[in-house]
């Protein structure tokens, strides 16, 4: 129940409401009936069963109000990022002609994914066309992604651009991946080639957790312990550890 007493603080009152309005405006969201392309890159299988399923997330793990705006954050700070790179004379199409998002469904609309947007021409130096994807990010995870590189530092965001790039025919050149600092509005921007090797085995993953899923076989855990930091923040985590391994 939300606390309307004088006494209480503004900030949190505020807070409060904003983040009422918005968990109830995220409830009134159609649910996927799809596993998204975006997600198979995730360290637990039978996490990517419970997304597929549609299963209802543990009591008290839906996501809280602020969670969602650090969500809303960083769609804002897309938006922001394709007009910089537009101004910047990049051919940047983030919508086809007749307005939808570019994307891709396959084994009958059971895997799906949409893109942040295809770059088709722009300043020398670059090969088109190429898939563009943009995060934004708080400082440690960016100065992580900055030292290490996509691959090692943020293996989902790696097999996200692999499996795009593969069934939207974008192999050919590099993806450009950008991720921006939210906390200083530093710019970082790679070049990633082509994983054919990573490609098919996340494609080979989306066959492996639709086909157990629609067969009722629950597929093994990524972790022997619940109090991996993982498990922790899965928004299953009672439902998983409540059945037998």
């Amino acid at each position: 129940m939300l606390d309307f007493n004088p006494s209480s603080n503004l900030s949190a009152q505020i807070s409060a409401l904003i983040d009422f309005g918005m968990q109830k405006a995220r409830e009134r969201e159609v649910p996927r009936s799809y596993l998204g392309a975006s997600r198979l890159g995730v360290s637990c299988e039978r996490a990517l069963q419970y997304e597929y399923a549609g299963a209802p997330v543990d009591h008290g793990r839906a996501h809280s109000g602020r969670l969602l705006r650090i969500f809303e954050r960083g769609h804002i700070m897309e938006d922001c990022m394709v007009t910089w790179l537009q101004e910047a004379g990049f051919d940047l199409r983030t919508r086809k002609a007749n307005g939808e998002q570019f994307g891709f469904s396959v084994a009958k609309g059971r895997l799906q994914g949409h893109v942040d947007g295809v770059i088709v021409g722009g300043p020398e130096g670059f090969a088109y066309p190429a898939l563009w994807e943009c995060k934004c990010l708080g400082n440690k995870s960016w100065s992580d992604l900055e030292k290490k590189g996509l691959a090692l530092s943020k293996p989902v965001y790696a097999a996200q651009v692999a499996v795009y790039q593969c069934y939207l025919e974008l192999h050919e050149h590099p993806a450009i991946f950008t991720a921006l600092n939210a906390d200083t509005m530093e710019i970082y921007t790679e070049r990633v080639p082509f994983d054919a090797a990573l490609a098919q085995h996340m494609s080979d993953r989306a066959v492996k957790v639709i086909t157990a899923t629609e067969a009722g076989e629950l597929l093994p855990r990524a972790f022997a312990d619940s109090t991996h930091f993982e498990c922790r923040m899965c928004a299953w985590q009672d439902r998983c550890w409540r059945v037998e391994a």
